[in-house]
């Protein structure tokens, strides 16, 4: 059964959706579906997803072990695992991103399906920006992509160990 857990993080409470070990979805404060879910759900723990956030955020996690299920189109989910091949404290383009789908064109489709992303931060999102090099759009808010960018440079910088 699906169920909820909350989190504190530096850039706001999160809300973490999933079953078991299974992540299926986090959600940011602002979200517009969180306190649906949180009263159509029972609070429950993600035990593996909170410690590994929460060592994310104290800068000793780069590299997520936990168990996904996000749901989306064949599409979504082909760009949600180029997200996640996308090296801790960088950045791509959503061209690029179309490039490496084999269809240069698709870079507005693929902005579509990184906005959907279910799974912000563990399927990093916050590490496509446009081409110019400036921060777009994120459901955490520009502010949180940016803590998370600098956050992730500053932890690579000093050497946070590699899991």
């Amino acid at each position: 059964m699906t169920q909820w857990q909350p989190l504190a993080s530096p850039i706001g409470d999160l809300t973490l959706l999933g079953h078991g070990e299974t992540l299926t979805e986090i959600l940011f404060a602002n979200s517009p579906r969180r306190e649906a879910l949180r009263q159509a759900l029972p609070e429950g723990e993600l035990p593996l997803a909170a410690a590994e956030l929460q060592a994310y955020f104290a800068g000793t996690l780069q590299s997520f072990t936990v168990p996904l299920a996000p749901r989306g189109t064949p599409f979504q989910l082909r760009v949600w695992e180029l997200l996640r091949q996308i090296p801790y404290a960088e950045t791509t383009t959503y061209g690029a991103l179309a490039r490496e789908l084999g269809n240069p064109q698709a870079s507005r489709a693929v902005g579509l399906a990184n906005g959907a992303n279910p799974l912000p931060i563990i399927v990093p999102c916050h590490r496509v920006i446009g081409a110019s090099g400036r921060l777009t759009g994120f459901a955490g808010g520009l502010d949180a992509k940016a803590w998370l960018l600098a956050w992730e440079r500053q932890c690579n910088f000093f050497g946070a160990d590699r899991e």
